[in-house]
């Protein structure tokens, strides 16, 4: 079992996710890939003392980069994007 901070790396802040977080009440993180959504739902409400309603989860591809030596691999990672309760907010902006 995974520790909640090893499990949640870090909130994604961009034009999708600041819209979604208001008129949707979605929040999206950067996840460990070895975490299932169980862990994902367990680790947000620890951390932020909200409800989850639901997760829902993708792992995105690395990119190729073309680099000074060459092309070079960004890393696979994985983004959940978590439902909150309608009366709980997560303030990240």
């Amino acid at each position: 079992m995974l520790d909640a901070t090893y499990i949640i790396k870090r909130p994604l802040i961009t034009e999708k996710a600041a819209w979604e977080s208001s008129d949707r009440n979605r929040v999206s993180f950067e996840v460990d890939k070895r975490a299932d959504k169980k862990q994902i739902k367990a680790a947000i409400e620890q951390l932020y003392n909200v409800r989850v309603a639901s997760v829902a989860t993708n792992i995105r591809k690395g990119k190729y980069r073309r680099t000074r030596w060459g092309q070079a691999r960004t890393p696979d990672w994985k983004k959940a994007t978590v439902q909150l309760h309608g009366d709980d907010r997560i303030d990240l902006f």
